[in-house]
């Protein structure tokens, strides 16, 4: 089978642990891009109104998404598939179903994203007016990855990575923590009252749509074939060990700086309050430290998707059409550059003419359903027959992926209820 995604020459296959863990690359990349600016709210929040009582809901949100992170790459790696293509072998709507997701999303995730950069730049940077800042990083990613290769865009990602994870952790440290309160929530507990709280933070530690594109930077990355399983497993647990820690530095800033105090703080532009609060406590530096820490988070989400999806979006176009014969990589193909092209460009609008109320509604239950979607698929592609045994899902596997169909149906429902 000819591979269908540009491909840098292939690597040697690592065979010591130093090495495997020297060829990181598109699991952090990939776990990155899920940490955006509301799961950082979403941590502060609880580690403000609970302390250090839901460490152990960060470190099982990150079990849950490696094994979801793993699946993916087993699959593709165990058959030679895309995700796309084992969606399509489900049946048609399925394929359907993400197309018409992948639209709505491009177009609206484009501005959340843009917008979410600005803000921490229009408060490091206040020289231009917001929607300036957002357009200025729209174009920045469009043209980083239109003309970059993906070598340029894993070795960028890599440093904003180190970057967001210096600066929080950092943040963190200087706040000196108490180590014992960080053990004690390493056991399981859940305070009346905040059962939303942890689901949130159980959910949102480095999970979205973006955990797809997986599959695809493995391939850019040159790992192809059974025998790279075990690296991307490495690849996966590094990753989201490196994702627990940062999550953690933004519980520990909550709990050490918020917690018992009145304050609170309210979506994104909380992130600024909380800045401008940790200047007067603690100096300008340790502001911009979280500041930077902030941007990078929110650079990262908007570049990984700016790569990953639209390889989703022109695979599902290669395969609705039916023409996987095609050597062209998806890359260069024109559904790629129009995917690119729509995250970047038509999403502009809406910094200016506010959100459309069906487009918001249209994007929010199919957002809310995604998880659920990816989460049941993966469940029942990973236990077919189109996998061979010894690369099926296990039991351990199996009891994880029943956990998070829970988890995410719960989290949609409530979702859902909350919007209608």
């Amino acid at each position: 089978m000819r591979n269908e995604l540009h491909m840098e020459m292939a690597p040697a296959k690592p065979v010591s642990l130093k090495k495997k863990i020297g060829m990181v690359g598109p699991g952090l990349i990939t776990a990155a891009t899920g940490v955006g600016a509301g799961d950082l709210v979403a941590a502060l929040v609880a580690g403000a109104a609970f302390g250090m009582t839901f460490v152990w809901a960060i470190v099982l949100g990150a079990v849950f998404k490696y094994f979801i992170n793993e699946s993916m790459g087993r699959f593709q790696l165990a058959t030679g598939k895309t995700i796309l293509e084992g969606w399509h072998s489900l049946g048609r709507w399925i394929t359907g179903y993400f197309g018409i997701y992948s639209v709505i999303f491009g177009f609206v995730y484009g501005a959340a994203i843009a917008s979410s950069c600005a803000l921490a730049m229009t408060a490091m940077f206040p020289v231009l007016p917001l929607w300036a800042w957002a357009i200025i990083h729209s174009i920045v990613g469009y043209v980083l990855v239109l003309f970059g290769r993906y070598s340029f865009f894993e070795r960028i990602m890599t440093v904003l990575v180190g970057v967001m994870f210096v600066t929080v952790v950092g943040t963190a440290a200087m706040t000196a923590p108490n180590l014992l309160n960080i053990a004690s929530g390493v056991v399981p507990q859940v305070p009346e009252g905040s059962l939303f709280n942890v689901l949130g933070l159980i959910g949102g530690v480095g999970g979205t749509i973006s955990m797809v594109s997986y599959g695809y930077w493995l391939k850019e990355k040159g790992w192809s074939g059974k025998s790279w399983i075990p690296s991307m497993r490495i690849d996966s647990k590094v990753a989201y060990t490196v994702t627990t820690i940062f999550s953690l530095s933004v519980l520990v800033i909550g709990a050490q700086f918020l917690y018992g105090t009145e304050i609170k703080l309210n979506g994104e532009q909380g992130l600024i309050q909380l800045s401008n609060l940790l200047g007067e406590d603690m100096g300008s530096g340790v502001r911009w430290l979280f500041l930077i820490g902030f941007w990078s988070a929110s650079f990262t989400s908007l570049l990984g998707p700016w790569n990953g999806l639209p390889y989703l979006f022109a695979d599902f176009v290669r395969t609705v059409k039916r023409d996987k014969k095609s050597t062209v990589s998806l890359h260069k193909t024109k559904s790629y550059k129009f995917y690119l092209f729509l995250l970047t460009f038509p999403s502009m609008l809406l910094l200016f003419i506010g959100e459309p109320v069906a487009i918001i509604i249209g994007y929010g239950v199919l957002g809310a359903t995604f998880m659920p979607f990816l989460v049941i698929s993966l469940f029942i592609l990973l236990n077919s027959k189109c996998l061979e045994k010894d690369y099926r899902n296990n039991w351990v596997s199996n009891t994880v992926f029943i956990l998070c169909i829970g988890l995410f149906l719960f989290l949609a429902y409530t979702q859902l209820s909350d919007m209608f």
